[in-house]
């Protein structure tokens, strides 16, 4: 069985993929791969992600340089979660959201509404005019 037979792919052949943070353990970002998007990871070291909005594959950085090379790709275990264990290449410290925060994780539910409680570290009409 090839190893890409044992992810459990959705109906549009799609998996979600956490990325987290090596030296932190934070939780930057959750995209979608489809087996090419996973195949290329594993070849070429970098995060590939499928991107739903464009229908194309991604490759994180590709647009803001903010690339991430990828250490450890793992499975959850009902085979349907990808993890990887990245780090976040292009700004001190690693910007992976395109918001120019580290995370896109950076709201949190205070009583009833979400706050910002993560800065921005770079002013995302910067980092997408110097990379396109």
């Amino acid at each position: 069985m090839n190893w890409l037979d044992e992810v459990k792919w959705d109906a549009q052949g799609l998996a979600p993929a956490i990325a987290q943070e090596r030296g932190s353990g934070d939780v930057l970002m959750l995209a979608w791969m489809n087996r090419e998007a996973l195949a290329q990871t594993l070849e070429t070291g970098r995060a590939v992600y499928w991107s739903r909005s464009r229908g194309k594959l991604w490759a994180k950085g590709e647009e803001s340089g903010h690339v991430q090379q990828v250490h450890d790709i793992r499975l959850d275990c009902d085979g349907d979660v990808i993890l990887l264990t990245v780090t976040q290449l292009g700004h001190d410290p690693g910007i992976a959201c395109h918001t120019g925060r580290h995370s896109c994780f950076y709201r949190a539910l205070k009583g009833d509404a979400w706050v910002a409680v993560e800065p921005v570290l770079k002013d995302p009409a910067a980092i997408y005019a110097a990379n396109s």
